[in-house]
């Protein structure tokens, strides 16, 4: 396969409904893609100016301050211990990562990608750009032999689905059974909210009580777009094995994948500051509190959801017939057919619109 064989791209389907949900006389609603709309934080921009003489090129493993700042995170905010700076790596965002992960590891015919049954297109699309075969199974049992790159996501998009140390643990063991690297896509986990992750850290597959103190064939990818509002900046990272870590920055020094410096400088100050995540989580919590009993009254069910920047819901039919209806109304959503062939009834609501259109939409359906 090759770029020239990838699918039209998903959400250029959504654009007629987009056109209805504009007509609406208060305007559209757009809960549809998890682009940020809130201010990036003065101090991660402060640091983005101070930085702006960056007249030489950047090194693609990231500036000592960068790679630094992104051991003592982990350690701060995930748990995770025993990280040094070979263990981490910058990357440009992370849906690049994503999707050139299976190439940059060597993957090709006859190897198995497995990810979630409600998963990122794009784990998918980077397996079968390499030719690699990929495989939906949330159990770890029924990840198949020739399995060589299993894709955790937890918080999940876009079922907000948290996978908790022991169920971390399940699927490490039969990793290292088959022999497959383990990826997990971290960047929802400062995004608790029900149950036991209302209060408690969302486990990474990093954390001691998951790895047993052993990174080896484990990465956990990290954004910062939705935290700290940087989607603009593409502003990522992974960390874990060193060996893997190593082999990477070999082939992204090849490929000539280096973050911008000034992102860096922009990364460090937002990776050393908690206190605007805090903060941003609010402004969700927010949102969500209005969001969320709203589409119950109006009869939906809400799936999972316990902690990210979504809720994923059904009314009990095909998605494409409630992005029609919910057009009519001006919001507009995301089907859940774009994220597998397991929930066509779903359709994910972001909770990255502002809060006088989050109440727009309650009102809506509370009319509808």
């Amino acid at each position: 396969m090759s770029v020239r064989d990838l699918a039209d791209y998903p959400w250029d389907a959504v654009a007629p409904y987009a056109r209805t949900a504009r007509n609406h006389p208060d305007g559209i609603v757009d809960l549809s893609i998890g682009s940020p709309v809130d201010p990036t934080p003065d101090v991660v921009a402060a640091a983005l100016r101070a930085a702006t003489d960056a007249h030489a090129y950047p090194q693609t493993v990231g500036t000592p301050a960068l790679r630094e700042a992104i051991v003592d995170w982990y350690a701060r905010r995930r748990a995770v211990t025993g990280l040094t700076p070979e263990h981490v790596l910058p990357t440009i965002g992370s849906k690049e990562l994503v999707a050139l992960l299976p190439l940059l590891l060597g993957l090709g015919d006859g190897d198995v990608v497995v990810h979630p049954r409600a998963a990122y297109p794009t784990y998918e699309v980077g397996a079968r750009l390499v030719g690699a075969t990929p495989v939906a199974a949330d159990e770890p049992q029924d990840f198949p032999e020739g399995t060589r790159l299993i894709w955790v996501n937890s918080p999940g998009n876009p079922d907000g689905r948290v996978l908790d140390v022991s169920a971390l643990r399940e699927i490490v063991a039969r990793a290292r059974e088959l022999g497959a690297v383990v990826v997990s896509d971290e960047c929802y986990a400062e995004l608790g909210w029900d149950g036991p992750w209302a209060s408690e850290p969302v486990p990474s597959v990093l954390d001691p009580r998951v790895s047993e103190g052993d990174t080896s064939g484990l990465l956990s990818v990290y954004s910062l777009s939705k935290q700290s509002n940087l989607a603009g900046y593409r502003a990522a990272f992974l960390a874990g094995d060193e060996e893997i870590v190593a082999r990477l920055l070999t082939a992204r020094k090849h490929l000539g994948l280096m973050l911008p410096l000034p992102v860096q400088s922009a990364m460090v100050a937002a990776l050393r500051d908690d206190e605007h995540v805090v903060r941003q989580k609010d402004l969700y919590r927010r949102r969500r509190d209005v969001l969320r009993p709203a589409l119950e009254r109006a009869g939906f069910r809400i799936d999972r959801s316990e902690a990210g920047l979504y809720l994923w819901a059904t009314a009990g039919e095909d998605a494409w017939d409630t992005l029609g209806r919910l057009a009519e109304r001006g919001i507009l959503v995301g089907p859940g057919h774009f994220y597998g062939d397991h929930f066509p009834q779903h359709v994910r609501f972001s909770l990255t619109a502002s809060q006088e259109r989050i109440e727009a939409a309650a009102a809506r359906l509370a009319d509808s």
